[in-house]
């Protein structure tokens, strides 16, 4: 892929230019007939949100990942979030063999780019408006729009595709999180236990090709009662796999950033080396992250309504009342969905529940540890932690990009607050390096934690018997 200089890198009117391109082309619009590209960032849940989308007719496509890191590196200074670099590296791949497979045929105006935003500190906000100017380095890329939804109207999908089906999508697509994220706890749960190694990864790369194509071509039509019993044959046939013989091993939870402790390429498969030392872990659900918009808009919706009524503003409170009550009414349908899916799960399998976002708000709350009006993902994080250690963990892992805010901040509480209640914790902060005592601090983590186990069983067995 060649680069060709700019425009908009002089002065005046040529900058104003440039700028235009924030707007112009980063922005929310119908995607049909378009290829969209979607960053992969939880494998198992990435692919079937693209099925979501195929499922109402947008033509979704799951990057490759990870293949060449060196592109987001060279493109970017290094002062960037990780996963900035890593998704400028992944769409710049895809974009270049795409242009070596099709020759003279390749058009850039084929393509959208989908790329979420966020609100609040963090440098997710800003990603595509640096990857828009990335892409409009190279003449032949200047085409690519950049599509996105943001979490300033809870993920509304009614501007990037048929209005009619903006509801459908919606409703689907939080299903297919949930689902993701039952897959994803049934992995964890019987993979340390497998009676063959491998044997969890192979049935579960068949389950993922199952479920997306479920999903693709009933979807629309929101059976979710096939969907449910494809979930139910796929966790029975996975709680088959463990050995008996085993005994449990400790309980790790992690925490942290979404996007690196779901990554697995990002964070250096960090699941797998806990379990290959000898734990059964947990990772922080992506439903999570969901349910917590949708209080958070509830919430800015409530302080709305409060300055409307002190304003004596009758118009205000009228449009915001309506509003409020249909979001109050998602966050309960949202609950109702999410409790189906894992029971489903949990009548075959005993695996990890989810946690309200009500419940750790009222946790931080009453501990006055940290406060949901601070925002970021910190809050879910430091909630998420104390559920761990409230619920039988034997350590809890913070995953992170190094010089993540929320997750600084996470640590800062974390850290002392789990030591005075003798829960191993680690940071594992990641840049794309491999850090030299990375092996050695996981290897005594998980030391750690096993003694937490035998400490606790011990305890349990003295109750008992006294």
């Amino acid at each position: 892929m060649s680069e060709n200089g700019r425009p908009g890198q002089g002065e005046g009117a040529d900058n104003r230019l440039s700028f235009d391109r924030f707007q112009t082309s980063v922005r929310q619009f119908n995607v049909s007939g378009k290829t969209m590209l979607m960053p992969d960032m939880a494998p198992l849940c990435v692919r079937l949100l693209a099925a979501c989308f195929r499922a109402v007719g947008v033509d979704a496509v799951v990057m490759d990942t990870y293949r060449d890191l060196s592109l987001g590196k060279q493109y970017t200074s290094g002062k960037e979030c990780f996963p900035c670099q890593v998704t400028v590296g992944d769409v710049l791949y895809h974009l270049q063999k795409e242009k070596e497979r099709l020759g003279a045929s390749f058009s850039a105006d084929r393509y959208v780019y989908f790329l979420p935003e966020a609100d609040g500190p963090c440098r997710f906000g800003m990603y595509n408006k640096l990857q828009r100017m990335i892409l409009d380095r190279f003449e032949e890329l200047r085409d690519i729009p950049i599509v996105y939804v943001s979490t300033r109207n809870a993920y509304a999908t009614e501007s990037i595709m048929h209005p009619d089906l903006s509801p459908v999508f919606r409703r689907l697509s939080y299903v297919a999180i949930n689902v993701a994220d039952v897959m994803d706890r049934t992995v964890w749960r019987v993979r340390p236990y497998e009676y063959r190694p491998g044997i969890t990864d192979e049935l579960m790369e068949k389950a993922v090709e199952a479920l997306s194509s479920l999903i693709e071509n009933v979807g629309a039509s929101l059976d979710f009662n096939r969907i449910y019993l494809l979930v139910d044959d796929i966790v029975a046939a996975a709680a088959s796999l463990i050995d008996p013989h085993q005994p449990r091993r400790p309980r790790i939870g992690i925490v942290g950033e979404i996007y690196l402790r779901s990554h697995p390429d990002s964070n250096q498969n960090i699941i797998r080396s806990l379990e290959r030392y000898g734990g059964e872990v947990v990772n922080a659900s992506l439903a999570e992250w969901i349910n917590f918009i949708a209080c958070e808009a509830s919430r800015k919706l409530r302080h709305d309504w409060k300055k409307a009524w002190r304003e004596e503003d009758h118009g205000s409170l009228r449009r915001l009342s309506r509003r409020l009550l249909g979001n109050e009414i998602e966050k309960l349908y949202q609950s109702w969905r999410q409790k189906q899916v894992y029971r489903v799960a949990r009548q075959r399998l005993d695996i990890q529940p989810d946690h309200t976002i009500r419940t750790i708000e009222r946790r931080l709350d009453h501990e006055r540890l940290f406060n949901f009006d601070i925002g970021t993902e910190a809050a879910l994080s430091i909630g998420g932690a104390l559920e761990y250690a409230l619920h039988g963990f034997d350590g809890v892992v913070n995953v992170y990009p190094f010089t993540c805010m929320p997750s600084t901040i996470c640590s800062a509480v974390l850290k002392p607050l789990l030591h005075d209640m003798g829960l191993p914790y680690l940071d594992t902060p990641y840049d794309g390096t491999i850090q030299p005592n990375r092996e050695v601090a996981l290897r005594t983590f998980m030391y750690q934690a096993q003694q937490h186990l035998a400490s606790r069983t011990a305890g349990r067995n003295g109750r008992a018997q006294t």
